[in-house]
């Protein structure tokens, strides 16, 4: 269940595992020193799964267990998002299976993302399992997804398949299981070689009440 990185020339694979890949402290400290390697040394990444899911988000086994340290643990996954949001290269998701809640949000934060056609939900089933969207939560949703797709994706928790998810805004594309990665760096091939101090800064304005709610 571990995250690896591999690359394909200046384009960073960040596989983050073959299981759920809930958001647990170890996951996450794994997830970001590679994204520190990716700054260093790629012009665009791309995320993916390597199992039946994407990710299913928060790890509510560690939040359950550890209940006086839930602030800490929701304001590092946030800071997360904010993370991939406003990241000096471009970004894409490639949503390979399920992706619930905060595996959700992580997809979303990505400039882009291309879907397993056939196979996977996307959804934010917070309404369903009685946690409110925090404002930060709510704020990096709606700025990625229109009003009314918003309403349905957040306040119904409808699973949205790849081609549900296409027709929503919630991806870009969709692609059959064997051609998702391809289709991810495919969307990035044109997009390399900018310079990453303006990219983050132009992400970072483009989304500053987002980061703002985030952090």
């Amino acid at each position: 269940m571990t995250t690896q990185l591999a690359y394909r020339d200046k384009i960073a694979v960040l596989d983050l595992g073959d299981g759920e890949n809930r958001f647990s402290p170890a996951w996450l400290d794994g997830l970001e020193t590679h994204l520190d390697e990716v700054e260093a040394r790629a012009q665009g990444l791309v995320t993916i799964g390597a199992g039946k899911f994407y990710s299913n988000g928060l790890d509510l086994d560690f939040l359950m267990a550890n209940g006086d340290r839930a602030e800490w643990y929701v304001n590092r996954v946030q800071a997360l998002f904010a993370r991939i949001l406003t990241f000096p290269m471009p970004t894409v998701a490639a949503v390979n299976g399920h992706s619930f809640g905060a595996g959700a949000m992580l997809a979303i934060a990505h400039d882009y993302r291309v879907m397993r056609e056939d196979r996977g939900y996307y959804c934010f089933p917070e309404v369903d399992i009685n946690i409110p969207f925090t404002p930060g939560m709510a704020a990096l949703i709606q700025a990625k997804l229109g009003p009314q797709a918003a309403i349905t994706a957040m306040t119904t928790g409808h699973r949205f398949g790849g081609p549900q998810a296409l027709t929503a805004g919630l991806v870009d594309g969709t692609a059959a299981a064997d051609r998702i990665l391809d289709s991810a760096v495919e969307r990035l091939s044109g997009l390399l070689g900018k310079n990453p101090d303006t990219v983050r800064a132009i992400k970072t304005t483009m989304f500053a009440s987002v980061v703002a709610a985030l952090r």
